[in-house]
């Protein structure tokens, strides 16, 4: 019996021409393909949604820098099997002069002894980990693996790159499905291009089961209609088109900037009945907790955040609950901007004022030199806090936080404008 081989791994990219978005990473001139180019690559982790080509790109690395490669899965494999790899790369190298890259899919479910028995091995250039995963490596990872390693980010693909890569995969004789003569809507391509949120893996998948489960019709095609492919996805299908989902999902968060309880929660239910993940509202309502509300109510954000947390956790139908009391409290806290007013004009002066030096009395290794700054003062020694310069000369009476007159924030008192 022949094995069937899914459309997604058929059509796996196996070389940079074909490989499908992350120009941030893969774009020429970036870090990683200078890197690769001149033969320097060295450790790296991947993160990013699934299907975006993490475990592609590793693949067609450790090819394109003709090394081999090993491919483990961190849920499965344990010490012995990387020791197993270890030493297989290093008798490699030693006698075919080959460098090995072990590319380690879901790394970040690897323990602090699986972690620490490649540590040697990456520091001495004994094989060269590619890691894979969902999760920030910075909070899910071990220290030490993560201080050893490249860390590149990959993002949802495009709506655009996936329909390229669907259409590809439809007139592919070899390892696509022009054999089966189908003719496929535009419309139909972008709906499992958007229902698939940038994980081409999921497109790919949608687009074989409408093929493989749709009969020919009386002209001998396969015709994939919008409906069919609505069937075809593996989550409920939005009941909205692209601009009506962007729509609402605006609506919603304007309601919460507005203070309309009623408009919020409506379009977050009609979102959500439409087959909306809960976590992408749950997501929009911890950023406007802190965008609209801020500092006029920060117990708004610990909300948000809990709520987010709970439909993490819990999912539907109970996870809406705290969501929706989340939502509750931020339309009807008082608003304020000040926050995100106060981050863009320090990240204006953090990217156009960057030569800027530090106090020389907030160093690392303070120094009293004739430059005015003198000694630093240790805030505890004066009852908490003591007026002096932290910021650099050229900047030194700039204001980003202005409290607003709303909520707590009116009743702020800013300690750094205060005489002691």
């Amino acid at each position: 019996m022949e094995v069937r081989i899914p459309l997604a791994e058929r059509m796996r990219p196996t070389s940079f021409d074909d490989f499908v978005g992350q120009e941030h990473i893969v774009g020429k001139n970036t870090l990683l393909y200078r890197a690769i180019k001149y033969g320097s690559l060295g450790s790296c982790i991947f993160y990013g949604p699934p299907g975006t080509g993490k475990t592609t790109l590793g693949n067609i690395i450790a090819k394109t820098l003709n090394a081999n490669y090993v491919k483990l899965n961190a849920v499965t494999s344990g010490v012995a099997d990387a020791k197993a790899v270890i030493e297989r790369a290093r008798t490699d190298k030693a006698m075919l002069g080959k460098d090995t890259f072990l590319i380690l899919d879901e790394c970040h479910r690897w323990n602090k002894a699986q972690s620490d028995c490649v540590l040697e091995a990456i520091e001495n250039g004994d094989i060269y980990l590619i890691g894979t995963t969902t999760e920030n490596p910075y909070t899910s990872m071990t220290r030490a693996i993560v201080s050893r390693c490249r860390i590149f980010e990959f993002k949802p693909l495009s709506s655009k790159d996936i329909v390229k890569a669907l259409k590809k995969a439809i007139v592919d004789e070899e390892k696509g499905l022009a054999k089966f003569n189908i003719e496929v809507d535009e419309k139909a391509l972008e709906y499992i291009a958007f229902a698939s949120a940038g994980d081409l893996r999921n497109s790919l998948n949608s687009l074989e089961l409408a093929v493989m489960t749709t009969p020919a019709s009386k002209d001998k095609k396969i015709h994939i209609t919008y409906e069919i492919a609505k069937q075809s996805t593996d989550k409920k299908a939005l009941s909205l088109d692209e601009n009506m989902y962007y729509d609402n999902l605006s609506a919603f968060c304007k309601s919460l900037r507005g203070c309309d309880v009623e408009a919020a929660l409506f379009y977050s239910q009609r979102l959500i009945n439409a087959g909306c993940d809960p976590m992408i509202i749950a997501r929009r309502l911890v950023a406007h907790a802190s965008e609209d509300v801020g500092m006029a109510d920060s117990n708004a954000l610990l909300l948000a955040t809990s709520a987010m947390y709970a439909v993490e956790k819990m999912g539907a139908p109970e996870g809406l609950i705290p969501l929706s009391h989340a939502i509750i409290y931020v339309c009807e806290a008082e608003k304020s901007n000040s926050v995100i007013k106060a981050m863009n004009l320090a990240k204006e002066d953090a990217i156009n004022m960057n030569d800027n030096k530090v106090p020389n009395h907030l160093k690392n290794h303070p120094s009293t030199n004739s430059d005015g700054h003198g000694k630093y003062k240790y805030p505890h020694d004066f009852g908490g806090y003591v007026k002096q310069q932290y910021m650099p000369d050229s900047l030194k009476d700039r204001i980003y936080y202005q409290p607003s007159q709303n909520g707590r924030e009116k009743n702020l008192i800013r300690k750094k404008f205060q005489n002691k």
